[in-house]
């Protein structure tokens, strides 16, 4: 049933359509490409995305962060703080009171047990070793019984301390 001569028109008989379809294909593209298909775009439609090809803007530091800082967005920042700490002088809770803790000595709240490991922070603590202490506790004094993953925006930082230092 199956001899040399069937299997051959049937293999010839799949070539000769693939080429139909290619030559179609070649002439529909040739005769439906638009005169204009390589000329440049004549104008761009805004649709709020940012350029891909920009660069990224600059990440402010915390000195330019801090100058700028807001204490009344830091308010709304303090929410993440105040399940621990208090801004009255002398009320300590899980964590010790802020009030006056812009530089004021590290672990120097009298009635509070410190565990030691913010000896690695520094002596005092400057809105710098504040922000650098709340960006990341556990990475900044290993050790730390502060629970708490930190804050990552510089901004928000900056605008934190301003409120705890205003609030004082």
């Amino acid at each position: 049933m199956f001899d040399t001569m069937v299997i051959t028109k049937t293999v010839a008989s799949l070539c000769g359509a693939l080429l139909v379809l290619l030559l179609g294909q070649w002439a529909a593209s040739a005769l439906y490409v638009p005169r204009n298909a390589d000329a440049p775009q004549a104008y761009a439609i805004d649709t709020g995305e940012e350029d891909m090809d920009a660069e990224p803007a600059a990440e402010l530091s915390f000195e330019e962060a801090f100058e700028v800082a807001d204490a009344d967005a830091g308010a709304r920042v303090w929410g993440q703080c105040r399940a621990c700490h208090a801004l009255e002088a002398g009320r300590n809770g899980v964590g010790p009171y802020l009030h006056g803790v812009v530089d004021r000595p590290i672990g120097a709240v009298d009635g509070f047990n410190y565990s030691g490991a913010l000896a690695q922070v520094g002596e005092v603590w400057s809105p710098e070793n504040l922000n650098v202490f709340i960006e990341s506790p556990a990475n900044s004094a290993e050790g730390t019984s502060m629970n708490f993953r930190g804050i990552g925006d510089v901004q928000d930082r900056a605008n934190l301390i301003a409120y705890i230092q205003s609030e004082s």
